[in-house]
């Protein structure tokens, strides 16, 4: 990639290279070729040769260019066989490139041997596919053929890629890309990385030495930040050294006590602008494994945007490494609730039969997203000195203020096809009903007091409260008490929220330890023996109620029923033992104990019934509900009018100071 342009007419960039996944990983292979890749001997051994150099190669690129990863970007189509890049990391996601960017036509470069027929393909936002141009090459060196691609189809969406065909003859792409010349582009554009971590060293540094393995990535990094809060050091790892030397010096180590992810982030984010070399920050969860090339795709993808514009990827399942979370994060307004976008679908895995991207019309169209998770999310310098940091939320919601604060300043989110992190699955996690379900509910709240456009927040106070109801159905005391505890904060109003970054998590731990549902063991046959003194009404087993009607019975009828005595063996033994898919307040709520299993499937919590503590939790989340309801403007004036402040670096910096070191 051209690091500067100087006059004349603008020059060809590339946006986007064809790649093939490291070590052509089978587990992820339909997300970059369409069927499986033969290799044979034959294979093997052209592969090798494009490899070390051999054929005809252009003079510049000399050793420093075969040691770029072109292994991951030939491909050899055995004699007959036909190979399709209508992939998501490979296609070109022209709707985007036509909505956000300056670029007006886009270049199909591809360079191959053998006998090879390519052909272009393009699809509309509705998902069908028209044939676009073709050419055939018989050649014994490689030879380069260009297609020139309008973008003025694709106002609704629509993805443009090629397919090679072998003929007689093996046929060998050495290389392809996407390009474009934009004259309105000036400079290429650099970009420092913030990773936050806390006691996750080994996924780090993983992290750190496949940005190192990828040198053509680490042409347009300036500097890279790992925002260390925990005590389990990432220096102390033995790859780091290597991880360190594979960067070239482009590694810092931030020693900070633990912010959370906001606190992390902003750290990354204020580093960069201080140090005054980078375009732009690409914020990295610490325990993810990124497609680096996405890192260069989102480099392009901001330069050429028409305004700044945050550029997101997306996220894929670490488990199940061809499913892709969501397509596209939106805000539900009314319910101030995150959700995808409209017209999508998560959990879509290419990997499965009659799911690829030339199958899914729904994937054509284009989706507009509301802000971006910090999984992976490049931010513009220039949006962060027009908006500041992030609000000082510690974790959840942090991510999506900010989407939401840069788009009311004029500052889109791009959630962009073919930028990617794999991550672990939220289907994993328990951190709806674990301590972090109270930075779940304060900050949902102050969110919704910063930028909801409804009355009272819409819908959101009623949700609010019936869900701290459901919880203590469910006999998750520890989830209620947090709600309440969040209420309270959110009513002191906006100077609580830097004053607590550095001591809210211990007050939130020393609460939650409190109460039984909180407590863990490691198997069922850790707590006394399932028994029942009853045997279920009619052999049945309790089950969620279903349909409005009787949800409105199941609530009453178990909120009368908790409000009663508890079978005193129920507290010796526990009635029932639920796993974590079947765990509902409707069926909970029919015990006075249950044994229910965690969400990863490593620990179980025993929920007893307690009357005095389902009464205080219904008087004082009704009562502060009701307060928050009649001083909901007063206060959402007041956040708005702080809103600046709470976001700005000189705040941040005295919260940086206060914080201390991790080590400590």
């Amino acid at each position: 990639m051209t690091a500067r342009f100087d006059g004349g007419e603008a020059p060809l960039r590339t946006l986007q290279r064809v790649v093939l996944p490291v070590g052509r990983d089978l587990d992820v292979l339909a997300l970059y070729v369409e069927g499986q890749i033969v290799r044979g001997a034959e294979a093997l051994a052209e592969e090798t040769a494009v490899e070390a150099g051999i054929g005809d190669r252009p003079a510049a690129e000399g050793a420093a260019g075969r040691a770029d990863s072109v292994g991951r970007r030939a491909v050899v189509v055995p004699v007959g066989q036909r190979v399709s890049f209508a992939t998501y990391f490979n296609a070109f996601p022209a709707g985007y490139w036509r909505r956000w960017t300056h670029v007006d036509d886009a270049v199909l470069r591809v360079r191959l041997r053998g006998d090879a027929t390519v052909i272009v393909y393009r699809s509309s936002a509705k998902g069908h596919v028209h044939r676009v141009a073709s050419v055939r090459v018989d050649c014994e060196s490689a030879e380069e053929r260009t297609f020139d691609l309008p973008l003025q189809p694709f106002v609704d969406g629509g993805w443009y890629w090629f397919d090679v065909l072998a003929g007689e003859r093996t046929a060998v792409l050495e290389r392809a890309e996407w390009c474009a010349a934009a004259p309105e582009v000036t400079r290429q554009g650099t970009v420092s990385i913030g990773i936050t971590t806390y006691n996750r060293p080994a996924f780090c540094v993983e992290q750190l030495l496949a940005l190192g393995e990828a040198p053509e990535v680490l042409d347009v990094v300036d500097e890279i930040f790992v925002v260390d809060q925990g005590t389990d050091r990432i220096e102390d790892h033995p790859d780091f050294a290597a991880a360190a030397d594979g960067l070239g010096g482009r590694l810092r180590v931030i020693d900070q006590g633990n912010l959370g992810g906001s606190g992390g982030f902003s750290r990354a984010m204020d580093e960069t602008v201080r140090a005054g070399r980078s375009d732009y920050v690409l914020l990295l969860d610490d325990d993810v494994v990124t497609e680096t090339e996405g890192v260069l795709r989102a480099v392009a993808f901001a330069d050429h945007a028409k305004t700044p514009t945050i550029v997101g990827g997306h996220m894929f399942n670490l488990y199940v490494r061809g499913q892709l979370h969501a397509f596209g994060e939106t805000i539900e307004r009314y319910r101030w609730w995150w959700g995808p976008a409209a017209h999508t679908w998560r959990e879509h895995d290419f990997a499965e039969e009659g799911n690829t991207l030339r199958e899914t019309p729904w994937l054509h169209r284009r989706v507009d997203a509301d802000y971006n998770g910090w999984w992976m999310c490049l931010i513009p310098v220039e949006v962060i000195g027009k908006i500041g940091l992030s609000m000082p939320m510690f974790i959840k919601w942090d991510d999506a203020e900010y989407g939401v604060r840069a788009q009311a300043a004029g500052f889109p989110t791009v959630s962009l096809p073919g930028v990617a992190a794999w991550h672990v699955p939220w289907q994993d996690k328990d951190d709806g009903v674990d301590w972090q379900a109270y930075y779940h509910w304060r900050n949902r709240l102050v969110t919704a007091l910063l930028h909801s456009p409804y009355e009272h927040g819409g819908n959101l106070l009623k949700e609010s409260f019936i869900i701290s109801v459901k919880h203590a159905l469910a006999m998750q005391y520890s989830t209620a008490e947090l709600m309440i505890m969040a209420l309270e904060d959110v009513l002191k109003g906006p100077a609580h929220m830097h004053a607590g970054m550095v001591t809210k998590i211990s007050e939130v731990r020393a609460v939650r330890a409190g109460f039984t549902d909180a407590q863990a063991r490691g198997s069922v046959e850790d707590f006394p023996t399932v028994r029942r003194s009853k045997p279920p009404k009619r052999g049945r087993n309790p089950a969620p109620p279903k349909g409005r009607t009787k949800v409105i019975k199941t609530a009453l009828s178990s909120a009368i029923k908790h409000l009663g005595p508890v079978d005193e063996e129920a507290l010796r033994n526990p009635q029932a033992a639920v796993p974590h898919i079947d765990q509902h307040w409707g069926m909970l709520s029919k015990f006075d104990s249950a044994l229910v299993s965690s969400a990863d499937g490593t620990k179980v919590h025993w929920y007893q019934r307690d009357p005095k503590r389902f009464r205080s939790v219904m008087r004082r989340s009704g009562l502060l509900h009701a307060k928050l309801t009649r001083e909901w403007d007063a206060l959402a004036e007041r956040y708005r009018a702080a809103a600046d402040q709470l976001a700005s670096p000189e705040a941040w910096r005295e919260t940086f100071d206060a914080s201390g070191s991790a080590r400590g």
